[in-house]
């Protein structure tokens, strides 16, 4: 991969990082201890308002820290409109491990007690990040929606930017990956009797709905959803492929469509299958697309996350497109079950008393620690904030041992986020090759340009941060000399 210096990547960034935090249990070591200025803020930053200070009010689950908030770490929300506490801007949280103050002011970006910043994904540009890197301050990213709204994130030098994640991958710090699931009373949920949905079937309409508005997404669902109508009959209703109108007004309308409204949540579970064809590809990627119809009692016909078995509820509940050789075999398949009521049926199995025999499943669920659309649990903003500062609580004690100890006692080692915390592929047609498409293929200008682009963005920024770069305005030079050095290779 092409970088902006020799011997730039993944490896130079840890050693890079490991250095920053090495040289801030250092700096700390020379810092007079607190008060340093008239309200125990530096000298020489800006002080934050006195709500910021007095913040009076409690979140967490509690814990017996005695410091007042003078004393305690700063977690700054750099993406302020995910800041999960109102009405103010500040807030004390009490979680296991210490307190912190969770803030979404920048004025306190520099501050030697900001000791993370959090970043929402889909608002993170590498070209407008936070410069210089202070070495005492660890990123934080949380990330629970579409590979498609980042691509920086998918790719290494982009992911390992970040020291903690939150994101739909298992394999990230904190996942959140059944975000769109509350519980497993939702899949139980009982499903339209078949008889009347062969009844439905009879007055015209199809078996399959696919239900789209956002078209030309990185999955390309709709170039395969085309071919398939080739060879069954699909009720399209949304923008994409539309092909039938809902039957009123109200339904039509998309804040209705894209809400659990009862009156239309009736009229689409009266379908057997629901195409569930999520915009992006990436492992543990999964949204109500695929959700919402097992709660209903329509059987998904699922392209999305490669790994989604490993969450089902039992071993016949969805059928992958990608277990089918062509649309048009795919298509025989969802005609034979439409025509023997007990083969389908076997797909709705999970919905009785012990139906749900995945163990992994309902660990994961028993052990999840925030609610969805559950008001007696936190919800994963907090959960994740709350995650960050026990970890930042850990680092400062730990620098604080390392420095009383006059090195006998190491430095914490920094944690940098891996690959798989993210790691999209890159996307590919729905149907087809991308050596089959025409050279002005829309979807081929669009997300694989993307894709690869959002690769450069990433090592440039990485080798802004190596080469302590504090002018955000010098991307654009380090994303040239990417361009120039790739060219050269090729």
């Amino acid at each position: 991969m092409g970088g902006a210096g020799p011997g730039w990547g993944p490896a130079g960034l840890w050693v890079t990082l490991g250095l920053a935090w090495s040289a801030a249990v250092a700096l700390a070591a020379e810092e007079p201890a607190e008060p340093c200025g008239a309200d125990g803020w530096a000298q020489d930053a800006v002080p934050p308002g006195a709500a910021f200070v007095a913040a009076a009010s409690y979140r967490g689950p509690g814990n017996n820290d005695t410091r007042s908030n003078k004393a305690l770490p700063i977690l700054l929300w750099w993406s302020g409109s995910l800041f999960p506490h109102f009405p103010g801007d500040t807030e004390r949280i009490d979680c296991p491990r210490g307190s912190c103050l969770v803030t979404r002011s920048r004025r306190v970006a520099r501050h030697r007690r900001t000791k993370a910043l959090i970043f929402y994904g889909t608002d993170f540009r590498a070209y407008e990040a936070p410069l210089p890197r202070l070495p005492h301050q660890t990123w934080a990213l949380f990330h629970e929606e579409s590979p498609m709204n980042n691509y920086v994130l998918s790719h290494s030098p982009g992911i390992r930017l970040f020291n903690y994640t939150a994101t739909f991958r298992r394999e990230s710090d904190y996942p959140l990956t059944l975000q769109w699931l509350p519980g497993t009373a939702y899949l139980r949920a009982p499903a339209v009797p078949l008889a009347e949905k062969d009844a439905w079937r009879r007055k015209g309409y199809g078996p399959v709905l696919y239900m789209q508005s956002h078209c030309d997404v990185p999955s390309d669902r709709d170039r395969y959803v085309r071919e398939l109508m080739k060879y069954i009959q699909v009720d399209s209703y949304g923008k994409c492929l539309h092909n039938r109108e809902l039957p009123s007004e109200r339904l039509r309308d998309t804040s209705t469509a894209t809400t659990e409204d009862s009156e239309f949540m009736t009229f689409i579970a009266r379908y057997k299958f629901h195409l569930a064809l999520e915009n992006a590809i990436c492992d543990d990627y999964m949204t109500e697309k695929l959700w919402r119809p097992m709660h209903l009692g329509a059987v998904p016909v699922y392209r999305g996350s490669p790994a989604v078995r490993d969450w089902m509820p039992n071993n016949l509940s969805i059928i992958l497109i990608d277990d089918f050789d062509s649309p048009q075999e795919l298509a025989k398949y969802l005609d034979f079950l439409d025509k023997n009521g007990e083969e389908y049926l076997k797909y709705l199995e999970y919905k009785n008393a012990g139906g749900i025999k995945n163990q992994f499943l309902l660990e994961s669920l028993e052990k999840r620690e925030w609610g969805v659309n559950d008001m007696t649990l936190p919800n994963y903003l907090n959960g994740f904030e709350c995650f960050i500062c026990d970890k930042e609580n850990t680092r400062v004690k730990e620098e604080q041992e390392h420095k009383k100890s006059h090195g006998k006692i190491p430095a914490p080692r920094p944690r940098i986020a891996q690959f798989k915390h993210m790691g999209c592929p890159m996307p590919t047609p729905g149907f087809g090759s991308v050596e089959d498409l025409s050279g002005g293929d829309s979807w081929k200008e669009m997300w694989l340009q993307d894709y690869w682009q959002s690769l450069d963005q990433g090592e440039a920024l990485t080798a802004m941060i190596h080469r302590n770069e504090s002018h955000q305005g010098r991307f654009w030079d380090y994303m040239h000399e990417i361009f120039l050095k790739r060219t050269r290779q090729h």
